[in-house]
C-alpha cells in the first residue's frame, strides 16, 4: 500500500517528546482495514517514510482513531522542518 498526503508537523511535549504528522482522516481508514495483516502489537504499524530526500523506517502510532507519523530529530534537520511546517509525506505499507 502506497499513501502519499501533507499534513502539518506538530509537537507532543509527554513524558517523551515526539514531532509527528497526523495521516489524514481517509488514508486512517485504507490503514485500519490493513493493520491486523499488518501490526506488530498495540496496534503499531511498521511503514516505510520518505519526506523530501530523506527515507527510514519507524511505525504510525494510532491515536483516537488516527495514525501519526513520528519525525525524528535527524529528519527534521535533514529536511530543515520546524513545528507548524506543511510536510509532504510518502508512507509504504507491505503485508507481506
Amino acid at each position: 500500500m502506497l499513501i502519499e498526503f501533507t499534513g502539518d508537523l506538530w509537537f507532543w511535549r509527554g513524558p517523551a517528546p515526539w514531532h509527528f504528522v497526523t495521516v489524514p482522516e481517509p488514508h486512517c481508514r485504507d490503514i485500519a482495514s490493513a493493520a491486523s495483516l499488518v501490526s506488530y502489537g498495540w496496534g503499531m504499524i511498521p511503514v516505510g517514510v520518505t519526506v523530501g530526500a530523506t527515507q527510514w523506517t519507524t511505525s504510525l502510532w494510532p491515536k483516537d482513531g488516527a495514525y501519526l507519523v513520528p519525525i525524528k530529530t535527524w529528519v527534521r534537520k535533514a529536511e530543515q522542518l520546524d513545528v507548524g511546517d506543511t510536510v509532504a509525506v510518502r508512507l509504504t505499507i507491505d503485508a507481506d
